[in-house]
């Protein structure tokens, strides 16, 4: 909460000093979940659980399937597509995570890259890199690298690193105990790890 609040305070500061205010939707609280496709509910169910530790789902439902356009009108799937499962689950304090098994001609079965349009990946805050690691390895979970912490910049006092679930998707440990940078009224700026001393 305190990175929250503080980080609030660098945007109003920024909103004070005459940079351009975006309108707000009515009403908007904040993100209430995050959606990804899956090739095996189960496998992620498994994984999310098991392994990260999320709540098992707070609901489980499926399937749906329309003779209509609903489908493409209201997801932009093809009409015949077919949703087999979704589930949502509670990972820690942050967002729900709402995960879909489909049925759909022509759908791609390859995760997109960071670097692709569409690319993206799931961060979770933990308190304690090294242990988080070292757990993730324990249970067999494929780490790209090693930590990386910054301490310029920004970001300085956050460590991160990346790691792949069982189908290929991109997932992050994300730490800054102390907190970072920005919320000690550090510049925002442009800047590059590739800065002296990142």
């Amino acid at each position: 909460m305190k990175q929250l609040l503080a980080a609030a305070a660098v945007l109003a500061g920024l909103a004070g000093s005459g940079a351009a205010h975006a309108d707000s939707i009515p009403g908007m609280k904040g993100l209430d979940h995050v959606g990804i496709t899956v090739p095996d509910i189960k496998q992620a169910i498994t994984f999310l659980t098991d392994v990260l530790g999320c709540s098992p789902p707070a609901y489980q439902i499926g399937p749906f399937k329309f003779d209509d356009d609903w489908m493409q009108v209201h997801l932009n799937v093809d009409p015949r597509a077919e949703i087999a499962q979704l589930a949502m689950l509670r990972c820690g304090n942050g967002s729900n995570v709402e995960v879909f098994q489909y049925n759909a001609a022509g759908a791609a079965t390859a995760a997109p890259r960071n670097s692709d349009v569409g690319g993206h990946h799931l961060a979770f805050y933990v308190e304690d890199m090294t242990a988080a690691v070292a757990y993730l390895k324990s249970k067999g979970v494929k780490l790209l690298g090693d930590p990386t912490p910054f301490q310029q910049g920004p970001i300085g006092g956050e460590t991160i690193n990346y790691f792949l679930t069982p189908w290929g998707l991109q997932m992050e440990l994300v730490s800054y105990p102390k907190g970072m940078n920005y919320e000690q009224g550090a510049a925002v700026k442009l800047w590059s790890p590739k800065d002296p001393a990142h």
